[in-house]
């Protein structure tokens, strides 16, 4: 089955491949850029659903090809769920290591004592002339005093997830793959799909 991935982040097109394979699906990934498209969809939706929705079905009309996208953020409980669907945004120009220090500085300035936290992924397939399937993934856990470890990307080094006591930057690809939130929404899509 030949897919087209919603995104230009390389980062995000690896780790989508090496999920695929640990669930063991049959799927060829293709990428914006493959298919010669060099620019994002604008994600102006206010939740990941929105967002992984308009991305996968912009995409799907302009190619032909059905179309995976996914909007994936995180949510800190002592930031009333912020950053959530702006995670990304958040980050000056995209820079995750200024973004944790903000985040961290800013539960700290909340006074709140929680550091609970997850990560949330919405995944959206669409097929050309089909209603778009969505899919939704999460994996809780807390927010570390600090960043630690050089694996995954985003906000990966201050999120300890449920279960672990090390960050997804430590805990490495194989664990963190087999677990994600974006693992989840991509297992319950496999699912549905067979």
């Amino acid at each position: 089955m030949k897919i087209l991935y919603g995104t230009g982040n390389k980062a995000k097109v690896e780790s989508m491949r090496k999920i695929i394979e640990v669930h063991g699906f049959d799927a060829e990934l293709f990428t914006i850029k493959d298919v010669g498209y060099d620019q994002d969809v604008e994600e102006t939706g206010t939740t990941f659903e929105e967002n992984a929705k308009l991305k996968a079905e912009a995409l799907c009309m302009m190619c032909g090809l059905p179309c995976l996208a996914d909007d994936s953020g995180l949510c800190v409980d002592a930031l009333d769920g912020r950053p959530g669907v702006y995670s990304a945004r958040y980050a000056p120009n995209r820079d995750f290591n200024e973004g944790m220090k903000m985040l961290l500085k800013e539960m700290e300035e909340s006074g709140k004592s929680t550091r609970k936290a997850h990560f949330s992924c919405c995944m959206a397939l669409a097929y050309p002339n089909e209603k778009t399937m969505i899919f939704e993934g999460r994996v809780d856990g807390k927010i570390s005093q600090t960043p630690s470890g050089n694996g995954g990307f985003g906000y990966d080094p201050i999120f300890i997830p449920e279960g672990f006591d090390k960050t997804f930057a430590e805990l490495g690809e194989d664990i963190k793959n087999k677990m994600s939130h974006r693992s989840r929404a991509l297992e319950k899509l496999i699912n549905k799909i067979k």
